[in-house]
């Protein structure tokens, strides 16, 4: 049996009264059982002022999650915000782990991490969730993906990257038992009676422009040159759209995208280094085709209405917990929406389902399961939810 609760504070600067509220909370809507954890997202201001570090000092299970820049719960919205989203179990049993530094070496980081925290446990977990820091210019979300298949082949992962509400993200945090990290990565090793589920809503491919556009040099998620020409270079004087819009949605038409079971591979730009490369969330190869994707409002509420739909038609739900790339929540902003998305999972989640959603820096979850073996992708400008 598995029992799920969100819960939250808006409270930053009493310490106090942030706790008790998320006590009172939690006392009225669980009783936690053998086995307990939770998952946190927060504005970075709850690490500067030190109520994420007493909130978990004072729960009796650990916590790990991320920042992020904005969360729905069954009962809240907003930005300044600290959520919580509590999983127990008597036959699930919840492991945790942090890894160190992710800058030297990801995958063997991740694997003493794991051989650490999954000592005296027999097999692998059935589900893990994993939350990376955002360091797009060091290392690409495929990486971390990739990384983890090696050493959990098989097993799903779901999680996101952290962000904040900064134009750069450069605020962001890991968060494991009350300790922030701009470089670790937290980690959950699910073992036990737990049957995971996943949904992906994501544009669709069909609102593709095609842009004649062809990687011609690229090194991981680091795209030099399109057509030859300077990527920076190619989107303002082939395109006309400046440095300051580089959070476009790209379809890619490449060999890799095959192996997304049909759901349109989504990569998009999040910076431009000082050469004028383009740093994307995934890789991208060499010989890859570049369509525009249409991004608008009613493009990102509808594809988020169909993944919440397949949510409410689900049996035996327990909770959900959910993740949506910040660059919808862009994109929503600037026509004046910011909180639609927000608003629309909170209206439209039905109340017996226990969620909690926060914005995404890059979003890991599988594609398909099949034959007991996950595909593990990562993805972006999606919405990927988690049904446990």
């Amino acid at each position: 049996m598995l029992k799920c609760a969100s819960v939250y504070t808006c409270e930053i600067d009493d310490h106090v009264i942030a706790l008790d509220e998320i006590k009172s909370q939690l006392d009225d809507k669980i009783k936690l059982l053998k086995n307990t954890v939770g998952v946190i997202m927060c504005n970075p201001e709850f690490i500067y002022g030190e109520t994420v570090e007493y909130i978990c000092a004072g729960l009796p299970f650990d916590v790990i999650g991320i920042t992020t820049s904005s969360q729905s719960t069954n009962d809240e919205i907003g930005e300044l915000t600290l959520t919580l989203f509590v999983m127990t179990s008597d036959d699930i049993q919840f492991v945790t782990g942090v890894t160190e530094s992710l800058i030297t070496d990801i995958y063997e980081s991740a694997k003493k991490a794991y051989e650490t925290a999954s000592a005296g446990h027999s097999g692998l977990p059935q589900l893990l969730l994993v939350f990376p820091p955002f360091l797009l210019e060091q290392f690409s979300g495929d990486l971390l993906v990739e990384a983890w298949d090696r050493i959990l082949p098989g097993v799903p992962q779901f999680g996101s990257l952290a962000i904040d509400d900064t134009a750069t993200f450069s605020e962001c945090s890991t968060i494991y038992n009350g300790k922030d990290s701009r470089d670790t990565m937290p980690f959950i090793l699910c073992y036990g009676n737990i049957k995971p589920r996943f949904i992906i809503a994501t544009l669709d491919e069909v609102s593709g422009i095609s842009l004649r556009a062809e990687v011609t040099k690229a090194k991981d998620n680091i795209v030099y040159e399109i057509n030859n020409i300077v990527t920076r270079d190619f989107f303002m004087e082939s395109l006309g759209i400046p440095e300051s819009m580089i959070s476009i949605p790209l379809l890619i038409d490449s060999p890799s995208a095959n192996n997304y079971d049909g759901i349109p591979v989504i990569r998009e730009q999040s910076s431009v280094t000082a050469e004028g490369a383009g740093v994307f969330g995934g890789n991208i190869e060499v010989g890859s085709k570049l369509l525009l994707l249409k991004a608008d409002d009613e493009s990102i509420l509808s594809t988020s209405l169909q993944g919440l739909m397949k949510l409410n038609n689900m049996e035996d739900v327990n909770g959900a917990l959910i993740f949506s790339c910040v660059s919808r929540r862009i994109m929503l902003m600037g026509v004046n929406k910011s909180m639609a998305e927000l608003q629309l999972v909170k209206d439209t989640v039905k109340p017996d389902i226990p969620f909690m959603m926060g914005g995404s820096g890059g979003e890991i979850c599988p594609t398909s399961v099949r034959d007991g073996v996950a595909f593990n992708r990562n993805h972006e400008y999606s919405m990927v939810i988690l049904v446990v």
